[in-house]
């Protein structure tokens, strides 16, 4: 039995900025993933792994499971395991003086999301892998480098599946987190091509903001601006991401308000998004003045 209700169909999105930065990124993934090699999407929060993941996805045009990390996963729930039991009566009383009953009883397998995309050639997304515990992603060494599926004895009788050659994997991680995070085993990192995601360039930053939040261009790239004033602030332990730019485009459009220097909403707003609402108004009224001049 297949999890049929999980496989979903993805389109890139509308709102899904290309520059050439992003073009050159997803070019090479595409390159990696046709050949058959799993891409690794590596970044801290805010980077735009999952939305990548997810446009790569759409790209290859095959169905998609997603599987997001958890340190409850065991290798069951990424390949299967029982669900209850099937049972089957016969009665034969062909012979009116003779009755024979025979009953049969057998656990129901259920194949979890990591089999069917293997079995049906879909493109796995595995979300933030790294929370799982190292033990349960051990199943993918042998999908990802001998294309075999090792079950577990008495599933219809196979203990080996092969892969199927149109099955493909990304993955994504973020490697500065250190809550709810366990270490990868070598050997599954080895079987991937990791892609490193840091801060995106100024234009990129600026059009990905524009599209999320609705701003023209012209005010998404205030935003950016203050935005990338305070991330090279010294002594920031947490830096603001594209994520931050975002954040107070969609407020400011949904307030009705504006990035300018004397817009209270706007000051508000950068207050709450990029210093947690903690009181520093006279160093935001620095970066401001900074960036409007």
């Amino acid at each position: 039995m297949e999890a049929k209700a999980t496989v979903i169909r993805l389109e890139p999105g509308k709102d899904f900025v290309i520059t050439p930065f992003i073009e050159s990124i997803c070019r090479r993934c595409l390159y990696y993933l046709e050949v058959g090699y799993p891409v690794h999407l590596s970044g801290s929060a805010g980077t735009g792994k999952t939305t990548l993941a997810m446009h790569l996805a759409g790209l290859l045009g095959r169905p998609v499971m997603v599987i997001y990390g958890d340190e409850e996963f065991g290798s069951s729930d990424l390949l299967g395991n029982d669900k209850g039991f099937v049972s089957s009566r016969l009665i034969d009383n062909y012979v009116h003086t003779v009755l024979r009953t025979e009953e049969n009883i057998k656990s129901l397998w259920v194949d979890q999301r990591l089999t069917t995309a293997c079995k049906s050639g879909y493109t796995l997304v595995y979300d933030e892998f790294s929370r799982s515990h190292a033990e349960a992603n051990n199943v993918l060494l042998s999908v990802l480098e001998e294309k075999l599926i090792v079950l577990p004895e008495g599933r219809y009788g196979e203990s080996y599946i092969p892969v199927h050659p149109q099955f493909r994997a990304i993955f994504t991680s973020n490697p500065d987190e250190y809550a709810g995070v366990y270490t990868p085993q070598s050997a599954l990192l080895d079987r991937m091509i990791t892609i490193k995601l840091g801060c995106y360039d100024f234009e990129t930053e600026v059009a990905i903001t524009a599209a999320k939040s609705g701003l023209l261009p012209e005010e998404a790239l205030k935003i950016v601006e203050i935005v990338s004033a305070v991330r090279e602030e010294p002594n920031n332990i947490t830096p603001p991401t594209i994520r931050a730019s975002i954040m107070i485009g969609q407020i400011l459009r949904h307030r009705y308000g504006k990035p300018e220097p004397d817009d209270k909403i706007f000051f508000e707003t950068c207050l709450d998004v990029l210093y947690n609402g903690i009181d520093k108004d006279e160093k935001l009224q620095r970066v401001i003045k900074a960036v409007f001049g």
